[in-house]
């Protein structure tokens, strides 16, 4: 599982090619995490009452899990946005490919794999876990022949990681996922082609994707 394939190269070229998000980069969620009353006022106003209280427990699963281990605010994260609707973005957003704000991903309570990983690397930085533990992997995933994206956890840099991911529920070491081919993942600070452990060869900085830009320019419109 995780290892180097010949089309590595390939896809790391379409991976450039559709500009596709690339993680948080330096923009962090708040330390004390709060969603103030014209937020969610707002929330309401766009998406209806259910969004708002949807929301709010999203602050409290923030709030209430930020001091926990890492190992139970992951299963805390991945339980809590597994309950979405997977909905593709075709049908969603009305557009091929849209990457979702975790605020835009609750508020319609639905959206596809990326949106899924996004939310909860946003919500698992804002409790705490740091950046560099957190990577959004892209893979191919073998039972539905399609490419997928998940949200993968390293305890350390060298360790094999953990997938959180929206096809299936429980959290799992990546040598127990047979069905993922990893393809490359990133994180803020960069972005590595896949190999068996790890984060694999560096291939630069994540910052020169513009669907990054438009992620922050709608974040900043949340807060």
């Amino acid at each position: 599982m995780f290892k180097h394939t010949d089309t590595i190269e390939y896809y790391f070229r379409l991976f450039v090619c559709f500009s596709f998000l690339i993680g948080i980069a330096s923009m962090t969620m708040a330390e004390n995490f709060h969603l103030d009353l014209e937020l969610l006022n707002r929330a309401e106003l766009k998406y209806g009452k259910d969004a708002r209280l949807l929301l709010v427990a999203w602050e409290d699963l923030i709030i209430q899990n930020t001091e926990r281990p890492d190992l139970v605010k992951l299963e805390q994260v991945n339980e809590f946005f597994n309950r979405m609707e997977f909905v593709d973005d075709s049908i969603h957003w009305g557009q091929k490919d849209y990457w979702a704000t975790p605020m835009e991903f609750l508020g319609t309570r639905g959206g596809d794999c990326e949106d899924f990983s996004i939310a909860k690397y946003f919500t698992l930085k804002a409790m705490g876990v740091e950046e560099e533990k957190l990577n959004l992997t892209y893979v191919k995933a073998l039972n539905y022949n399609v490419h997928h994206m998940v949200l993968t956890y390293f305890r350390t840099s060298d360790t094999e990681p953990l997938i959180l991911d929206n096809l299936v529920g429980e959290i799992k070491p990546a040598s127990q996922r047979a069905d993922l081919i990893p393809i490359y993942s990133f994180n803020g600070t960069g972005l590595w082609l896949a190999k068996q452990r790890g984060r694999g060869k560096f291939a630069g900085s994540s910052s020169r994707l513009q669907h990054w830009q438009d992620l922050i320019r709608r974040m900043s419109e949340d807060n």
